[in-house]
């Protein structure tokens, strides 16, 4: 990949760029795409304009700015979009937008990615560009090693979040000084600490390669290093149903993991060879995710190659549904479903959730200016299902 960008370098063709979003992460990404060769930005879009300003300066580019990403989509020239922002309604429409005007897009933004990824992929089929997951969370990285994995022709037994913490019952209040540590916004911080933003990515992962959870939420097993992952799970009883989950506290203190079979007993010996153990389960982890630097490699491969790290081929295999964080009233409005004070969000098996009228979590999020509303109360770590809530329509695309 880097030679082809190389060439678009010295031919002064480079991969034009839009960004949408301009926090914590959309900084990043505006830095690493001026600092790699081939790419330059297009525009970059904040509803808060002066933070568009500042991720512009800090990549020392001269792109336009604005704090109309709809208008920027539809004047501006470029060859894919980059959606960093937090929202889930905006966030598919500009996705949508940006393939209408034939142009690909990356997904930095894991829950439009959960919440709408198979109707933008329809629309991206129509249009013949592609909409990919960003390959620096935790479920692109998971996606490109799995890529490798069944390459040497492994069966994907398990993909895995190695997290370090986890309260359900985190507030945003109580996280604002963790928050400003990490140039987060507190609602962001809160969705990391109770678990909703891992279910969401193990969720897109799970869609992606067709993997699923052994129960709602996961098992995630205490650990103190990574390696233990091959007692911490029953292998042999799952069948060849490969899962999604986690292992919480362990060493190295970040990063994912996959787990592999092989049971040819002439690959064991070089695999015994190799130091990776007796088999037929193999363990394969990466002790860290660069998010906004490995960006360029999505963007690449969708420009260059036609070809997206990670799509939800299976469809919605899976979801994530919302539970309450503590006894909730009848009334209550939710301003923010993912990283609020009410609700934590599970990954399980949509077909399964969906029977009983779970509500995933995504579609409590406020929508064009309404908040969903409590109908009846739900007691602390109870689903809520449609006979708890009205929902604001969801965005056709």
């Amino acid at each position: 990949m880097l030679g082809s960008l190389r060439k678009r370098e010295n031919a002064n063709t480079p991969i034009l760029v839009g960004l949408i979003g301009a926090g914590a992460m959309g900084r990043g990404i505006a830095l690493q795409v001026a600092r790699t060769p081939g790419m330059t930005l297009a525009f970059i879009a904040d509803s808060q304009l002066g933070a568009a300003e500042e991720a512009n300066r800090l990549a020392g580019s001269n792109a336009p700015v604005t704090d109309d990403a709809m208008r920027a989509l539809e004047i501006e020239t470029y060859d894919i979009l980059v959606e960093s922002t937090n929202s889930i309604t905006p966030a598919a429409r500009y996705a949508a937008l940006a393939i209408d005007h034939s142009a690909h897009v990356v997904l930095m933004n894991a829950e439009v990615d959960l919440a709408y990824g198979v109707d933008l992929h329809r629309l991206a089929d129509r249009r013949g560009v592609v909409v990919t997951s960003d390959a620096g969370d935790q479920h692109g990285v998971l996606a490109t090693m799995m890529e490798e994995i069944e390459l040497w022709g492994f069966r994907i037994v398990q993909a895995g979040n190695i997290k370090g913490f986890l309260n359900r019952y985190a507030k945003a209040t109580d996280l604002i000084e963790e928050a400003a540590k990490r140039q987060l916004a507190p609602i962001q911080c809160c969705a990391y600490t109770d678990g909703t933003k891992l279910n969401v990515e193990m969720s897109v992962i799970a869609n992606g390669k067709g993997l699923l959870p052994v129960q709602p939420g996961m098992s995630g097993p205490q650990c103190d290093d990574v390696k233990e992952v091959l007692d911490r799970f029953d292998f042999n009883s799952q069948g060849a149903q490969g899962t999604v989950d986690y292992i919480l506290g362990a060493e190295p203190g970040g990063g994912v993991y996959v787990v592999g079979h092989c049971d040819d007993p002439i690959q064991a010996e070089y695999l015994r060879y190799y130091k990776m153990g007796e088999g037929p389960y193999y363990l394969f982890y990466r002790p860290y995710h660069l998010c906004h630097l490995e960006t360029v490699r999505a963007i690449g491969r969708a420009v260059l190659y036609q070809e997206p790290i990670l799509q939800p081929r299976h469809g919605r295999l899976t979801d994530v549904y919302a539970y309450a964080k503590c006894d909730l009233k009848a009334g209550i409005e939710i301003d923010h479903a993912i990283g609020g004070d009410y609700c934590y969000g599970l990954i399980e098996v949509a077909a399964e959730a969906d029977s009983v009228q779970k509500v995933p979590i995504t579609q409590l999020e406020p929508m064009d200016g309404m908040a969903c509303k409590l109908t009846r109360a739900v007691g602390k770590d109870e689903p809520l299902t449609l006979n708890h809530v009205t929902l604001p329509n969801r965005a056709s695309l």
